[in-house]
């Protein structure tokens, strides 16, 4: 587990900018009695912040909902189950962005959920209202769809990688294809040796994508297991995996509990020519906008809901989810503000610049 959960005290609709205090707990995660969101790895750290309430930005920021009802953000990594609701079921927890959206797929439909083979399959209705996913909607994308992905930030991946040579600081997009189908081995005389986050991260996902690769190579040794994306204590030597480029700035800075970029011999490599992903260094780096806006390795992240909550004039219409994840209500979970005490700046400490749209993306003809 990358980092351990601050338990949650608030959610969603205001701001609070000071005068509360955050309770910490190596083990406990919140259980809430609003809405409860899961998934991707890479953006968890910021939403815990921004949920629990930060200082990281200079004032005091936190996002609550009229009535102080609190809101659960539960890590991609850590128990093997969780319990999301007062009185709900345990399930298997979501690890990664495409396990998020089943979840949240499975809590809308009553089918039963797997998220973890140690956990029995169980229904999980009402469990999950919200999906944490690092990549786009893909071929699931339909303008019919039944869930809506919304703009969260701007993130840009990379690869983190452990000693190798001076040329891993900058490999093409046709260099990593090689290295992730093993017909490339080698790259400044030294072999590579590459690795990959779980199936459900959606940073896989999105690198495998832009690199190209449809089908890994033998040599890729945890294909099929469960290694945490964004966690740089992973690489043994001359090893190389797929990274946030927000993910490692937020930890390099100290924005997150626990910083995994600083070990012996690790680094962070460009897969854009020219560009590197972020300038000056920890615990100041700022993330480069050329490199964020490169249209193969830069991307939007996401808050995954169910398009008939936030549609006024559905009977599902959820009036305080929709405020929640409107990008153009101040301090939203999905704003984008430029003064210190907005949702934006702590963003932006987090290693995320603004999407580069607001408009929702609809997918899932069926769920």
């Amino acid at each position: 587990m990358k980092l351990k959960k601050l338990v949650a005290l608030g959610a969603a609709c205001g701001i609070a900018i000071a005068g509360i205090g955050v309770a910490t707990s190596a083990s406990a995660e919140p259980v809430s009695n609003s809405y409860a969101l899961v998934g991707s790895d890479t953006l968890q750290d910021s939403l815990n912040a921004i949920t629990n309430g930060t200082t990281v930005s200079g004032p005091q920021v936190k996002v609550l909902t009229a009535n102080n009802a609190t809101l659960g953000n539960f890590d991609a990594f850590g128990s093997a189950a969780i319990q999301t609701k007062t009185a709900g079921v345990f399930f298997g927890r979501p690890s990664g962005s495409g396990a998020g959206v089943n979840a949240l797929r499975a809590s809308i439909t009553g089918a039963n959920y797997t998220g973890n083979p140690a956990v029995p399959a169980r229904a999980i209705t009402g469990s999950v209202d919200i999906a944490r996913s690092s990549s786009g909607p893909g071929a699931n994308a339909n303008a019919n769809g039944l869930l809506a992905y919304v703009p969260y930030a701007r993130d840009a991946v990379g690869f983190a990688y452990k000693g190798g040579a001076a040329a891993w600081a900058n490999l093409t997009a046709a260099q990593l294809k090689g290295i992730y189908e093993c017909t490339l081995t080698s790259v400044g005389g030294v072999t590579v040796k590459p690795r990959i986050p779980q199936s459900g991260s959606g940073t896989r996902s999105f690198f495998l994508s832009a690199i190209g690769v449809s089908s890994l190579g033998a040599c890729v040794t945890d294909a099929n297991g469960t290694t945490p994306e964004n966690d740089g204590s992973v690489l043994g030597a001359d090893e190389i995996i797929p990274f946030s480029a927000a993910s490692w700035v937020a930890q390099a800075n100290g924005a997150t509990g626990v910083n995994t970029t600083t070990g012996a011999g690790l680094a962070f490599g460009s897969a854009v020519a020219g560009q590197a992903a972020f300038t000056g260094t920890a615990p100041n780096l700022v993330p480069n906008q050329a490199y964020y806006s490169d249209g193969a390795f830069g991307r939007d992240t996401f808050l995954v809901v169910e398009y008939a909550r936030i549609t006024p004039g559905d009977a599902k219409y959820d009036a305080a989810l929709a405020t929640l994840v409107n990008p153009t209500v101040t301090n939203s979970l999905t704003s984008f503000g430029s003064l210190s005490s907005s949702v934006g700046a702590v963003k932006r400490k987090f290693g995320f610049l603004a999407p580069s749209a607001t408009t929702i993306q609809r997918a899932f003809a069926t769920l």
